[in-house]
Order: C-alpha cells, then structure tokens, then sequence
C-alpha cells in the first residue's frame, strides 16, 4: 500500500520533522559533556510540534488516517528515546523508577489500541485530558532533566525529577482508566478466543 499524496499536509510534515528531530537531540545529548541545553532545545522544538501539528490538523480540517497513526510513533518515539538516554546518563534508580514506569505503560496502551483496533472498538482507548496533562507534564520534566547534567544536587534537576513521578503516577492513573474502559472488550475478545 503506497502513501497517497494527499496525507502529506502540513501537519504530517512536522510529525515527520519530529520523528527527524529524534537522532539530533539524541546525539547531541550523547556526545556532550557540558552543552546539554542543546539537546534539551532540540528536543523541545520536536516537543513543540506535538501541539502544533496537531493544532493545525483540527484547525486546517487537514486530519488524515496516516497522522492519527505517525503522531502517537512519533510521541513514543521521542519520550522513550529521552527516557532512555536519561536513564542511561544518570545511572540510578531514582530517575529509572518513574523512567521504566513511563515506557512500560507506552508498551501496554500501544498494545491494548492495537488489541482493541483489532476488535474494531478503536474509541473506547482514545486520548483523554488525563493522558495529555501526563505528556505535558513528562514533556516539561525531560525537558529539565536533558538541560541539566545529571547531578542529583542540582535544583532544575529536582524540580525535573518531582514532574516526571508525577507524570509517572497520572501515567499509572490513565493506563487504569484506559485498561477499564476496554475490560469489557477484552474479556469478550478473549472468551470468543476460548469458543474458538
């Protein structure tokens, strides 16, 4: 199946940039031992057109299937990537906690859409405020903590470990509320499986 044309509008475009950006920061990140706002830049600019593309999708009436799928890659995308890298540099359990926390329910909730995709209930997962205040929220803190050097004594550091466990726990809040609003579905998938 060949992308059509008409899915490269504007708004795809810059989820496209976004994905571009991943490499950059990540390098940048990886390779610097004092200029870490750099990477945090790039990573906030690629942040920044997470609302923009997705602004303008609704605003230019531009919505397309091929965005509703590249923009959450895009988002996993770029959050593992930083969380990975931060983990990684830091190299102690009290920023891999809320870390692993955050990556393992990306994992769950892409595969419980595409579980429900599959039993073609795609709406009942879609995105509530809980979970665009948890990507605001661990957007902000990866954003601090890519800025800083990993120095736990630092306060912009702190103040970026406090925001990401609290994106950890609205993260661990929303998997619930998408994991009960999909219980039904998945019971039945799997009964009809059984009867199978």
């Amino acid at each position: 199946m060949r992308l059509e044309l008409t899915s490269l509008n504007l708004p795809n475009v810059l989820t496209i940039a976004r994905i571009a950006l991943i490499p950059v920061f990540a390098l940048i990140y990886f390779f610097t031992d004092e200029h870490y706002w750099v990477a945090s830049l790039f990573f906030g600019a690629a942040a920044f057109t997470d609302w923009l593309d997705g602004y303008l999708a609704r605003r230019l009436n531009q919505t397309t299937r091929f965005g509703a799928f590249l923009d959450p890659v895009a988002d996993k995308l770029i959050v593992v990537t930083a969380l990975v890298l931060l983990i990684g540099n830091h190299a102690n359990l009290l920023l891999t906690i809320p870390g692993v926390v955050i990556i393992g329910r990306e994992i769950v909730i892409s595969a419980l859409r595409e579980w429900m995709a599959e039993m073609d209930r795609r709406g009942v997962v879609a995105v509530s405020w809980i979970g665009r205040a948890k990507t605001t929220m661990q957007m902000v803190a990866i954003f601090m903590l890519l800025a800083n050097p990993p120095v736990l004594g630092r306060p912009w550091v702190i103040v970026g470990l406090v925001l990401l466990y609290a994106a950890a726990l609205l993260t661990l809040w929303s998997m619930a509320t998408y994991l009960r609003a999909a219980w039904p579905s998945l019971v039945e998938g799997l009964n009809s499986d059984d009867e199978a």
